[in-house]
């Protein structure tokens, strides 16, 4: 029995989640584990948006803007730590 997409997408954001906590202790420069956080938790929450919300199956407008919003909001973020860590 093939497993299907939602066991799929519950499998990678658990792998996701496992990697979020062991990237602060692997990677030594601050920026780059920030910008690697921001983007595994982009990823999680694009398969979220289109597995579990069900997106995948809404038109292509709905899906571009709920990803260019996660987008932005990971954008900010790292913004954000960027001038932090300057600082």
């Amino acid at each position: 029995m093939m497993p299907d997409r939602l066991d799929i997408a519950w499998i990678a954001l658990i792998g996701l989640a496992l990697a979020t906590i062991l990237v602060p202790q692997l990677v030594p420069r601050p920026l780059l584990g920030d910008a690697l956080l921001l983007i595994f938790a982009a990823i999680k929450g694009r398969r979220i948006a289109l597995d579990f919300m069900d997106l995948r199956a809404a038109p292509a407008l709905w899906r571009g803007l709920v990803s260019a919003w996660i987008l932005i909001v990971v954008l900010v973020a790292w913004l954000a730590s960027a001038v932090i860590a300057l600082i």
